[in-house]
């Protein structure tokens, strides 16, 4: 995040010269610049809006997010402040409203909301599973609850996107470690079945435990999603497959799921499910 400069720090520092800044950075908001041709995160972004405020604001809702390493976020998506006295440009959006003290956190020397916090202005600004599937990562980065956020929607019953929050927070898993894992528990929970159990632990008493992605441990069955990462890496590969046997073995059926399967051939996939959870009963 260093390298997105104040220009006018940068020149009365020495660092930069006005020539260098012409020709080598690009303008991101009044007197913010980054280097030309660097890639902009959504923490980068967070930064840049948090320097264009003059170190005032206080980042929020996704910009809070990416402070808190969240994983997945739109990169292209406007910076949020909150606290801010200045009018927004293109690019930053700020949001009025209360936020209590114990609801900011300092992150990298920033003011940004707490997870809690964060959490509870994503679910009722943001709509649809968009918000299930970034509320999920936020979660998995922090190890923040949906209790620990319930507690901050009881503060403000009557806050605008409430009940969007809360309808959020019942389907939200702080174990889905992608967002291809929370359309899938998703896909599972609409499709009837019972809610599965994120993150399983299997204990191996004679090696190293095992985890799956989401399953019913009652009926011992698992369900897996299969990302390119396990086929990328021969290593990561092996590992799998030894997992798997260990998994068969211990008495576990584990349904595999691609991204194809999971986006083009959901009806078979949840007989697949469907036909494991029956061996069972």
């Amino acid at each position: 995040m260093h390298h997105i400069i104040l220009g006018s720090e940068a020149m009365a520092s020495g660092a930069v010269t006005r020539q260098t800044l012409r020709a080598k950075y690009v303008k991101l908001h009044h007197n913010v610049y980054a280097p030309d041709g660097m890639t902009l995160d959504a923490r980068d972004r967070a930064y840049a809006a948090w320097l264009w405020s003059r170190r005032e604001a206080t980042l929020v809702g996704h910009s809070a997010a990416a402070m808190h390493g969240t994983k997945w976020l739109p990169s292209d998506a406007p910076a949020e402040l909150g606290r801010s006295r200045h009018k927004a440009p293109r690019g930053i959006v700020v949001h009025t409203g209360e936020l209590a003290d114990d609801e900011v956190c300092m992150r990298a020397d920033i003011d940004c909301t707490t997870p809690a916090r964060t959490a509870f202005d994503i679910g009722r600004r943001t709509s649809g599973d968009g918000a299930i599937m970034r509320i999920d990562a936020l979660l998995n980065a922090t190890g923040c609850t949906v209790t620990e956020v319930g507690r901050i929607a009881e503060r403000y019953p009557g806050a605008r996107g409430i009940r969007q929050l809360r309808a959020t927070l019942d389907l939200a898993d702080m174990g889905s470690e992608s967002p291809q894992e929370t359309r899938l528990r998703l896909l599972l929970m609409r499709s009837g079945f019972p809610r599965p159990v994120t993150q399983i632990l299997v204990v191996n008493p004679h090696g190293r435990d095992r985890r799956i992605d989401m399953g019913w441990p009652d009926k011992m069955v698992g369900v897996e999603y299969d990302g390119a990462q396990h086929f990328a890496n021969p290593d990561d590969y092996a590992n799998d497959i030894e997992r798997l046997e260990f998994l068969a073995n211990s008495g576990w059926k584990i349904v595999r799921v691609s991204s194809r399967q999971l986006r083009y051939e959901r009806p078979a996939l949840v007989r697949r499910v469907a036909h494991a959870l029956a061996q069972y009963v």
